[in-house]
This record gives C-alpha cells, sequence and structure tokens, in this order.
C-alpha cells in the first residue's frame, strides 16, 4: 500500500526532528493533487504507526496543493480539475506524475511541453511539540 509507505517515511521525518519528544500539538502534511492520496487511508496508517511508536499526535492536518501545469509553448497555465482523465489514468499518475505528459496537453494551444508547477510530492511542513 503506497500510503503505508508514505506514512512510515512521514513518522521517520517526525522522530528524526524531534529531538526525542514524543508529544505534539500539530503536525500538517502537504499533499500534492498529482499524488491522488488517500487521506484517510494516510491517517489511519500514520496513527497506527504513531501509537506503535509511543507517539501522540493532538492534530493531523493534512492541506492540499493543487496541480498546476504551465506551457513552455505559450506560457499558460491550468489546473488538474480542467482536464477530463478516468480512473485509469489518475491511478497511473498517482505512481509516476510525470505521466501527465502522454495524456494531457495545452488547453490553449495544445503543446504537450508544459512543466508541473504545483501539485507534487507529499511534504511534512509543520511540527509543532507540545
Amino acid at each position: 500500500m503506497h500510503e503505508w509507505a508514505l506514512a512510515e517515511a512521514i513518522v521517520d521525518y517526525i522522530t528524526k526532528v524531534s529531538s526525542g519528544k514524543k508529544r505534539f500539538k500539530r503536525v500538517t502534511v502537504k499533499l500534492g493533487e498529482l499524488q491522488s492520496i488517500d487521506e484517510e487511508i494516510l491517517r489511519f496508517s500514520i496513527n497506527e504507526i504513531l501509537k506503535a511508536d509511543g507517539i501522540h499526535v493532538k492534530e493531523l492536518r493534512f492541506e492540499k496543493v493543487p496541480a498546476i501545469f504551465r506551457c513552455r509553448n505559450c506560457g499558460y497555465e491550468w489546473s488538474l480539475k480542467d482536464m477530463e482523465m478516468d480512473e485509469e489514468i489518475k491511478e497511473l499518475i498517482h505512481f509516476v506524475p510525470e505521466a501527465v505528459h502522454t495524456y494531457f496537453k495545452c488547453p490553449k494551444c495544445g503543446s504537450r511541453d508544459f512543466e508541473i508547477v504545483g501539485g507534487r510530492g507529499v511534504y511534512v511542513v509543520e511540527v509543532i511539540p507540545e
């Protein structure tokens, strides 16, 4: 399960930056939209690993980062919500975000030469001890 591996990495990060602390007021994680992370599964996984490690987090917060694309040809910017895609494509992009270049093109000029300027990755942005 992809989310479990992410949860392990997130808890590992919390442990490494916590200087041995075991109680936290809040942990905030940003989730890139292109990763298609199931928040419920990720939350469950993180909480199970925290419990097993004897760590208490009062508030586990997730913030979605929208996927934004910019055409290198015409400069037009658009978001993932502007694109139509089925579940199979979502699944492919979940594991390989760069696959968007195979399925999408600039809605303005039709170019496939675009960059992903937002919405990739998973980042721990806040770890606040109690």
